[in-house]
């Protein structure tokens, strides 16, 4: 391999990298923070990027050939697995002769892709002439791989350990689910809400932004599914707490309230399959430079984003785009929401678990944090259901709370799973989830005597009439 070859981090290059990845637990360690599949052009050593971080992710330590004739096994694409064999020969042949210069060169290598990356993003940008957005992104393209913090020094650093508010939150508008993450979800942290069709998940979204915006925070929420001028609706349907079928008899009272929040709010869409990650992360180049730097980013939903590459299986497309949405949040550091189905078994579950994911167990595994929203057909009728913590980085998960919701306001309330909840007023008034200010009188009585009692029953919820 010549030095002009390896100058231009092309493909003999590459090879160099992934030989010291594998043979190197040093060198891996070192550039585990900041290597991406992404930096690689070819889909087979884009798979043993893949395998030899997840590999070390789980056993902090480099994967033998052994091990990844095993994992090679699972591929189901002859023509890939041929390819992959051809690295792996390359890669495990491959001299140490250049190895300093291949480590030594790394960091230029990461700055050299990211900004191809970059440059293919800001194509729209450049269309739109907003030359603004293009030079932020260009400009974190150039500061990939100058991380030069050692990391968390444990002998040295045990204030910094103790200090206040050393991981940044963003609160819910849930204190129990609040408790759970420690305050909130983390700066730099994916959160996802799994949910059965029609159950309320797109109105938790609208919850958690609502809140968010009422304390004043930037949220850009982006929408698949439906019209911008749709969710500006379900948003006015929270902040008035007015039915969002009725809100449009209600303009005044939007014109009143609106304008008081202290937060912005930015309702970007986007046709489904249309966008892809970096679609999103142009737009928040363009918002930030505009001044409306997120403080929170919901998308609804990430099923719904296409990848940059699409693949055979949809699947792995879809843990592509998973992995891709939480390195997001982290290079913004800043928390993203979002939601996803479960499958027909899950629907009918009173509370989802894990298995339930639709499509792929590893969108949980991506995640930082991840609850499940249970309404079964009683439950939409009632207006209750459950959560149920699936996974949670920061704490204890498999706690199930009963909720309380209305998913005409967007309004939640959470309990312990058996609290009996005798008092509609206890029950339901706080957020309003059982009765709206703006109900006709018929309505709230018809309201309140359908919860006028409401208890548990070996977890589940019945009904007495008074």
């Amino acid at each position: 391999m010549t030095l002009n070859s390896i100058n231009q981090y092309g493909h003999d290059f590459q090879i160099k990298v992934i030989s010291s990845l594998l043979t190197h637990k040093e060198f891996l360690t070192n550039i585990h923070d900041i290597i991406s599949t992404d930096y690689f052009e070819n889909q087979a050593q884009k798979w043993v990027i893949q395998e030899v971080l997840r590999y070390y992710d789980k056993y902090h330590t480099t994967p033998s050939l052994d091990i990844l004739k095993v994992e090679l096994q699972k591929v189901d694409n002859d023509v890939l697995q041929l390819s992959i064999k051809e690295q792996l020969k390359l890669a495990f042949v491959s001299s140490d002769e250049d190895l300093a210069y291949v480590q030594e060169e790394f960091t230029n290598f990461c700055r050299n892709q990211q900004l191809k990356k970059a440059l293919m993003s800001s194509v729209d940008l450049l269309k739109a002439g907003d030359f603004d957005g293009i030079r932020y992104i260009v400009d974190n393209a150039l500061k990939a791989g100058q991380d030069k913090n050692l990391g968390h020094e444990y002998i040295k650093d045990i204030e910094e350990r103790y200090r206040e508010n050393s991981r940044k939150t963003l609160p819910t508008p849930w204190k129990k689910i609040n408790d759970i993450l420690q305050g909130g979800l983390g700066n730099g942290d994916f959160g996802l809400i799994f949910g059965n069709p029609g159950g309320g998940k797109s109105w938790s979204l609208v919850a958690l932004g609502g809140y968010a915006v009422r304390t004043g925070k930037t949220v850009l929420h982006y929408t698949l599914e439906l019209g911008e001028d749709y969710v500006g609706r379900r948003y006015d349907a929270f902040f008035c707490n007015i039915d969002v079928s009725k809100i449009g008899f209600y303009k005044d009272k939007v014109e009143e309230t609106i304008p008081q929040l202290p937060g912005k709010l930015i309702i970007k869409e986007y046709p489904t399959g249309r966008a892809t990650v970096s679609t999103i992360e142009a737009h928040i180049a363009k918002c930030t430079t505009m001044g409306n730097k997120p403080d929170l980013v919901i998308i609804d939903y990430v099923d719904l984003l296409s990848g940059r590459r699409k693949s055979r299986e949809r699947k792995d497309e879809i843990d592509d785009i998973y992995t891709n949405t939480k390195g997001l949040a982290k290079q913004l550091d800043i928390p993203i929401w979002s939601v996803s189905q479960v499958n027909r078994a899950g629907a009918q579950d009173d509370i989802i678990e894990g298995d339930k994911a639709a499509g792929s167990y590893d969108k949980m595994m991506i995640s930082d944090f991840a609850m499940s929203l249970s309404r079964k057909k009683e439950d939409k009728q009632r207006g209750t259901g459950r959560l149920h913590i699936m996974k949670n980085r920061y704490g204890m998960d498999g706690q199930s709370f009963s909720l309380l919701a209305n998913t005409s306001t967007g309004h939640f309330e959470v309990f312990p799973y058996n609290t009996e909840l005798d008092d509609v007023e206890t029950a339901s008034l706080k957020h309003s989830a059982t009765s709206n200010a703006y109900d006709t009188d018929v309505e709230r009585r018809e309201k309140a005597a359908m919860f006028a009692k409401l208890k548990t029953s070996d977890g589940n919820f019945t009904f007495e009439q008074k």
